[in-house]
């Protein structure tokens, strides 16, 4: 058998191993155009969006009233009276414990009556004038307790109210009207939208003469928000107006808005189905 030159075995595997490559380079770029070329257009689809409400009358409130107690100003010159804090917050905790008292008074349980820990705060506040004619400044310090009343029954409210300023607190800062079942509200507001959202795509589904599939996306355009209703009012006005009318007080807490969003993607089937350059139907509210 005659040997094949060296130079020759060189050339050889040379080409072959160029056409190895070439061919693998042929199956990359054919690749793309597969995947490029699809023998199915894409399923054309229904997408809607959607928001509603509830409105839901409170069925909880809470009250938050503040009591405190001052020791007598002195001069910033002056030592502070250790007994005049004693005397001060021997005061406060007898008004706390009167008031609990005409709260139970009015049939609330205790647990509903939340008497908050002691706080202490440093004031300064303006004097009279001194020879120079300028105003002295005087220090005293202020003992407080915040009462909270939680009212699950609001035909209550009006006669915790009153029973809180005939004890004479120092500061009413309000009622905050809430839901005892807060999750209830809100699912009814999301199912809400989604009836709509499922209301919207039937009727534009009619309208072009094709047939809603399987659902192919839903998304929270917006999770159900909840914020409690506040009712503000001052101790002062009124305890003057129950006073001239004689009468207990008539507080009306409204109602309780609650919104949800949702966006909802259907696949459309059938021969009328409509084609469009992006194989989709769009409605947004």
């Amino acid at each position: 058998m005659q040997a094949i030159p060296a130079k020759l075995q060189k050339s050889g595997t040379k080409r072959l191993r160029n056409g190895i490559l070439g061919s693998a380079l042929l199956a990359l770029v054919s690749v793309p155009f597969a995947h490029a070329s699809p023998s199915h257009p894409p399923q054309p689809s229904l997408h809607v969006q959607a928001q509603s409400w509830v409105e839901v009358e409170p069925d909880k409130a809470t009250l938050n009233a503040r009591l405190w107690e001052n020791t007598p100003a002195l001069s910033t010159l002056e030592e502070s009276d250790s007994s005049a804090l004693s005397d001060a917050r021997e005061r406060l905790e007898t008004r706390a414990s009167e008031l609990i008292e005409q709260m139970e008074a009015t049939g609330l349980k205790r647990n509903a009556i939340n008497a908050g820990s002691l706080n202490v705060y440093p004031e300064h506040i303006q004097g009279p004038r001194n020879e120079d004619g300028e105003h002295e400044t005087l220090q005293r310090t202020r003992l407080e307790r915040p009462i909270t009343v939680e009212l699950t029954d609001l035909e209550q409210l009006s006669e915790v109210l009153d029973a809180l300023i005939a004890a004479g607190v120092n500061s009413l800062d309000g009622v905050q009207f809430d839901l005892q079942d807060r999750d209830a509200a809100t699912d009814e507001a999301l199912v809400k939208a989604l009836e709509k959202a499922q209301h919207k795509a039937n009727l534009m589904a009619d309208s072009l003469d094709a047939e809603l599939g399987h659902v192919q996306r839903i998304e929270e355009t917006q999770s159900p928000i909840f914020q409690p209703r506040m009712m503000s009012m001052r101790a002062e006005s009124d305890a003057a107006g129950a006073s001239q009318s004689g009468a207990a007080s008539d507080y009306s807490p409204g109602t309780i808005r609650i919104d949800a969003g949702v966006s909802v993607e259907w696949a459309l089937k059938g021969p009328d189905a409509p084609r469009r350059p992006n194989s989709d139907v769009a409605a947004q509210e």
